[in-house]
């Protein structure tokens, strides 16, 4: 038998080599056991029946394997809102909510704008934008039905209605022409790059982009032009090393205007753009 005090233990020695042991198996525990993670603090010495225990294990062993504990649990926080993920789209990063809080200073709050979210995965941009703004019709495309069918589900978790989902690769299902803002975390990690081994869990189609990590943010660059209104606006997350690439691609497709924005580890995260006449 193994109190609460004592699977945390264990399970932070195992997971010890990972960047946050602990909290990680916080997470775990409580998930198993359907409890808050405060739980932990008034009952330490509680007995967790064998049942719960072995399935706590089994999650600790497939983390120590590097499976993100988002997957494990089933669902993950981004910005206010609690998402479901599976392998089929990536995690969310904190650092993509760099795109949220420019996309939301970029235009009017009470305005009916209209926004496309391109590759939107688990719909974690696509979903927080239309939280913050009722009054904006927000599209969201993904190439993958089955990421897709997350963000629908996401949606309707969280009571979101002004988001329309389309099947299509980036621009391909747009038919509009006065958008006034595309935003887009595409894949921008370079297809050797060694990094891609810790994120061997995660859909590879949704990380890699080709021999430079651009191929993904060229395309989008060259046919979001067709589907803004000019003076629209191209907001867009790239790697920490891809800044001056980015400003290259936005200047030569026509977008002015262009300034980056850089995320809470201070590095350059994001390049904003406004389509030139």
């Amino acid at each position: 038998m193994s109190t609460i005090a004592e699977l945390l233990s264990a399970a932070t020695a195992r997971l010890g080599a990972l960047e946050t042991p602990r909290l990680d198996a916080e997470l775990l525990l409580a998930h198993t056991l359907g409890v808050s993670q405060s739980h932990f603090l008034t009952w330490p010495d509680k007995i967790v029946d064998k049942a719960p225990r072995d399935r706590f294990l089994d999650l600790v062993t497939r983390r120590a394997e590097g499976e993100p504990v988002a997957y494990l649990l089933g669902h993950w926080g981004f910005w206010s809102l609690d998402l479901r993920v599976t392998p089929d789209v990536l995690v969310p990063r904190p650092e993509t909510e760099l795109l949220v809080e420019q996309a939301l200073d970029a235009l009017p709050a009470s305005a009916p704008m209209r926004v496309a979210d391109l590759g939107t995965g688990s719909g974690a941009i696509a979903l927080a934008i239309a939280r913050e703004r009722p009054a904006w019709r927000i599209i969201a495309t993904d190439r993958s039905e089955a990421a897709l069918a997350i963000a629908r589900d996401n949606a309707r978790r969280n009571d979101i209605a002004n988001v329309e989902f389309r099947h299509g690769s980036w621009c391909e299902t747009l038919t509009e022409t006065d958008l006034d803002l595309i935003v887009s975390n595409p894949p921008y990690i370079a297809d050797g790059d060694p990094h891609l081994r810790n994120l061997c869990f995660e859909p590879g189609a949704a990380l890699a982009s080709g021999a430079d990590g651009l191929d993904d943010l060229r395309s989008i660059v060259a046919c979001a032009r067709e589907h803004l209104f000019i003076g629209g606006l191209l907001l867009l997350e790239h790697g920490y090393d891809q800044q001056d690439d980015v400003i290259f691609l936005l200047e030569s497709g026509g977008f002015t205007d262009v300034r980056g924005f850089r995320d809470l580890a201070g590095q350059p995260r994001a390049m904003l753009g406004r389509r030139g006449g």
